[in-house]
């Protein structure tokens, strides 16, 4: 793949510039998703077939996330997030929080950013060593209180309030 220049910023965006790509990691981040029929018909934002099997491709290849037969099932595939897309994981905080500050966010749909801005850099490790025990099947801490059941309830109760 030919690169414009080696900026940081450029590169990156080389990565994750598209509508999709940044989605679909979210997805797999936030909802474990991890098979192709449920990315597609989870997505808020409607992403067509072609193009989620186009984006992750493009990530497999990139290294984001890795693609293997589904042990549960023979003629499923899972995909699990790489330890690059993990890594994300304070983007997404960034990106979500400048969102809900600027943006006619819904309530519903912000309330996972809203808690991971104010969990900071100590919520954001604990998700990012839950995301390696789902993903890569690196022991989590022991005695630590799941940041994905957290940020799942507070969705949820957000969903029950409206």
């Amino acid at each position: 793949m030919e690169r414009r220049s080696g900026c940081p910023i450029n590169l990156s965006l080389e990565v994750f510039g598209d509508k999709w790509s940044l989605i679909v990691v979210r997805d797999m981040m936030f909802g474990n998703r991890r098979h192709f029929n449920v990315l597609l018909a989870n997505s808020d934002e409607g992403i067509a077939s072609n193009i989620l099997a186009d984006r992750l491709q493009r990530l497999v290849e990139l290294g984001m996330i890795t693609r293997a037969p589904d042990p549960s099932h023979k003629q499923k595939v899972l995909y699990s997030l790489a330890e690059p897309a993990i890594q994300l994981v304070p983007v997404l905080a960034h990106l979500g929080a400048w969102g809900r500050r600027h943006l006619p966010v819904s309530r519903e749909l912000s309330v996972r950013a809203e808690l991971l801005e104010r969990g900071g850099p100590e919520f954001w490790d604990r998700f990012m060593d839950e995301l390696r025990h789902q993903h890569l099947g690196i022991p989590r801490p022991e005695g630590t209180r799941s940041a994905f059941d957290e940020l799942r309830e507070a969705y949820e109760a957000e969903l029950a309030r409206t």
